[in-house]
């Protein structure tokens, strides 16, 4: 079992096409400089969420597909959001913990997309997205749909998000046989931890709210 995860993993690597390298290693600056809460997240994040866009929709990949086109629209507006200043010129926005309403909210948010995409892939599947798996693909989706808004909102717990949309990613492109998006998903969930326990601390150095 583990030779042949380990062929496929090989075999998969060297049929890896250089536009999957460029969005990969674009991927991985931008949740870099999220973590580190540095603009050029969203730049990259454009390079990207386009790329991603034309590699989920050759897969089969739509639940995918609407999460880069929303992270694209969300990577413009995020640019917008964090660079946003007040008379004083100060930046308006900081990064905070979410109120217990708030979670609520955000928890509905990520029902109501899950949802969504399940039942369209489910219908999709039968004719038109034959390689698509609606349970993984909708979450997926809609953690990352629920992390990419909260990200845009300085939101400390956009990260416990990333990290779930990071977990179930892992094995959906690697059964795609997409296994450098696979590896670089991995990569994505180590920096997320960082990213976590980095916006965390931040959040009690200006709220002084501990958790």
């Amino acid at each position: 079992m583990l030779f042949e995860l380990y062929r496929q993993f090989l075999t998969d690597l060297l049929h890896t096409r250089w536009v999957e390298f460029v969005a990969v290693i674009a991927g991985i600056l931008s949740v870099w400089y999220s973590r580190t809460e540095n603009i050029l997240v969203y730049p990259t994040g454009l390079i990207n969420t386009i790329i991603y866009i034309f590699l989920s929709f050759q897969s089969s990949l739509f639940g995918e597909a609407s999460v880069n086109l929303y992270y694209t629209a969300l990577n413009l507006y995020g640019w917008y959001a964090w660079t946003r200043k007040d008379d004083q010129k100060e930046l308006v926005l900081r990064i905070t913990f979410s109120s217990r309403r708030e979670w609520v909210y955000e928890s509905a948010f990520f029902a109501f997309f899950y949802l969504t995409v399940f039942f369209a892939l489910t219908f999709l599947k039968k004719g038109f997205a034959p390689l698509a798996i609606p349970w993984a693909d909708a979450f997926a989706s809609a953690s990352a749909y629920t992390g990419m808004w909260l990200m845009t909102k300085k939101k400390v717990e956009s990260w416990y998000w990333w990290i779930a949309t990071n977990i179930s990613a892992i094995p959906l492109y690697f059964v795609k046989h997409y296994v450098f998006t696979s590896v670089y998903y991995l990569v994505l969930l180590i920096i997320a931890v960082g990213g976590l326990i980095e916006w965390r601390k931040r959040a009690k150095a200006v709220t002084g709210y501990a958790t």
